[in-house]
């Protein structure tokens, strides 16, 4: 008969064994549990016959002591013995179920029946509800900062503020007035064909001065913005997550809202509109350029019917839109990198998704704005 005590809880718990016989006595509880893990594998487990636990001693047992328990007996049940239960009290047995029930469970969610088509509907959709939710808090958030900081002038960083525009504005023109250029270019190309055929030249200006102002310069450019800013702000966020810049600036009581997030905001506000001006300029010397070299269109005439044809109206529609589209981007883009969590590969993740959200939602909002202004006859 080999008899164990636990040394620290001194005959508070107490395991005697005799042949495949194990009786278990004592207060079977959390406090205890590192005496009873360690008094249980001093045990001499054959790895043959019927075994027995006696639990009639056992005083007090909580969700630690079943735990132990029962995976006691489910080692010497793995060894092929079996393993039977007696005099357990009933509110023991069904803590030890519970414990039991809670350990299958796994393996019953992964053998039983497949979800349904609308539990994976909830499944897929719930993320994207609750980011939806932070995002429209994010923004909320940041509108709160804005009318603050306009109550308050003082509360505004204007250096980060000038090194946003620069970044966003000034450095993009080169990208934007050459990809806007051969938009003109291909616009003005592909109706070319067409117009020829009808004997109606003159009306290229038409064409390329409505899709360019109204629609294409606006939105091209805002999601070439986003593909080249919006992803930096939230590149450089995260980056700032990471290393714990972030926390390091609450701590000295800077809040990153106005430090990191109004200045992008602001900036990219003031720098979009501008960046579509310049789009419509050169998307339309595209077209010129075009019209005059497939139609014979001299760039007199061109800017004679483009005069006509197109209306205040068209351009003030396409740069009222850019900065709705500024402020899709700045938010999505910050949002973003707030949500890089701690390691590198959340970076690249976060800043992937930015864009990709960006330019949806850019796209979204240019649909909308074509609705409302077929109600309003814009």
């Amino acid at each position: 008969m080999n008899l164990i005590s636990g040394n620290q809880a001194e005959a508070t718990i107490a395991i005697e064994q005799a042949g495949n016989v194990v009786r278990c006595a004592g207060a079977w509880v959390l406090s205890n549990v590192f005496n009873l893990e360690r008094t249980l594998a001093s045990l001499n487990l054959p790895a043959t016959g019927e075994w027995q636990f006696d639990v009639a001693g056992i005083t007090a047992l909580d969700t630690a002591g079943a735990w132990l328990l029962h995976r006691a007996i489910q080692q010497i049940d793995a060894q092929g013995c079996s393993v039977r239960l007696r005099g357990q009290r009933s509110e023991h047995e069904a803590l030890i179920q519970v414990v039991s029930q809670a350990e299958r469970a796994p393996e019953q969610q992964a053998t039983g029946r497949g979800i349904t088509w609308l539990e994976r509907l909830g499944l897929v959709t719930w993320p994207h509800i609750t980011q939806l939710v932070g995002m429209l808090a994010f923004f909320g958030e940041s509108v709160m900062v804005f009318i603050r900081s306009v109550a308050q002038p003082s509360r505004i960083r204007w250096r980060p503020i000038l090194y946003n525009l620069q970044h966003a504005g000034f450095d993009a023109l080169p990208i934007v007035g050459l990809l806007a250029f051969l938009m003109g270019v291909v616009i003005s190309f592909q109706g070319a064909g067409q117009l020829q055929r009808y004997g109606a030249n003159i009306f290229i200006a038409d064409l390329v001065g409505l899709s360019i102002l109204r629609e294409l310069a606006p939105l091209m450019t805002a999601i070439i913005v986003a593909g080249r800013s919006g992803s930096a702000f939230a590149a450089q966020i995260g980056s700032m997550k990471i290393t714990e810049e972030i926390d390091a600036l609450r701590t000295i009581g800077i809040a990153p809202m106005e430090l990191l997030v109004l200045p992008k905001l602001i900036a990219l506000m003031i720098a979009l509109p501008l960046l579509t001006v310049f789009a419509d300029m050169m998307g339309v010397l595209g077209g010129m350029v075009m019209a005059k070299s497939q139609l014979g269109v001299s760039y007199a005439d061109f800017m004679d019917r483009f005069d006509d044809a197109v209306k205040l109206s068209a351009l003030l529609v396409g740069i009222g839109k850019a900065p709705v589209f500024a402020a899709i981007i700045a938010i999505v883009g910050c949002y973003q990198g707030f949500q890089v969590g701690n390691n590198s590969d959340s970076v690249g993740k976060q800043t992937t998704i930015s864009v990709v959200q960006g330019i949806f939602l850019i796209i979204v909002a240019d649909a909308l704005f074509s609705v409302i202004f077929s109600w309003l006859k814009i």
